[in-house]
């Protein structure tokens, strides 16, 4: 009877302590708060037919800085400095740049460098082996879920299904630490003679 007892007491205490996915995906990511990665990038349609594939380096730094610089087969940038995020397209010569919140309603993946309660409130989290699926609980995001996938605790890959049917997949290498000299790629200023696109909230508006 007092192992039955025993033993029902450390299931409670187990239940008890049990973490949900979104509990589980932000240790992982608090785990490597600052990193720095080269990637592989490889777009397919809907038919799973290769449509794209590119090169380039990505990083990730808590809180809410994000840097993704695809170098091939063609030019283009995103950075969030922890209040903006910037989108930049050298051959068009055009910068965007959103407020946090908006851009994380566009693109879920820069939800790995946010902590807001309310802002990941929006999203469902569901987890299978090492991966995480985060998913929009609201239609217009135009993204239908980010995958998130693991080594350990070490990030390996990310993928993000949009809602007409393509899959972006980039799969990570040479994963360091993030050095303080690194800091500079959080930091964008629009080059002279690019066409600026201001989408942030103003006062009054």
């Amino acid at each position: 009877m007092k192992i039955l007892l025993l033993s029902a007491l450390l299931l409670s205490c187990m239940q008890a302590y049990a973490q949900t996915p979104e509990q589980a995906l932000k240790a992982k990511l608090d785990a490597n708060p600052a990193i720095r990665a080269d990637f592989s990038q490889t777009v397919t349609d809907i038919n799973g037919k290769q449509i794209q594939s590119g090169t380039g380096t990505l990083a990730l730094a808590q809180p809410n800085r994000f840097y993704w610089h695809l170098t091939a087969p063609d030019e283009s940038l995103i950075v969030a400095d922890g209040k903006d995020v910037w989108i930049y397209n050298p051959f068009a010569e055009e910068v965007s740049v959103l407020g946090l919140k908006d851009a994380i309603a566009a693109s879920p993946i820069t939800l790995l460098v946010h902590r807001d309660k309310s802002t990941w409130s929006k999203f469902t989290i569901r987890e299978k082996d090492q991966c995480f699926n985060i998913i929009p609980k609201t239609a217009d995001t135009g993204v239908q879920q980010v995958q998130v996938c693991f080594n350990g605790n070490k990030l390996a890959s990310l993928s993000l299904d949009d809602t007409q049917g393509n899959k972006s997949h980039f799969a990570l290498s040479a994963q360091l630490p993030l050095a303080k000299e690194d800091n500079e790629m959080f930091s964008f200023t629009p080059p002279d003679g690019v066409s600026v696109d201001d989408q942030r909230p103003h006062d009054g508006q």
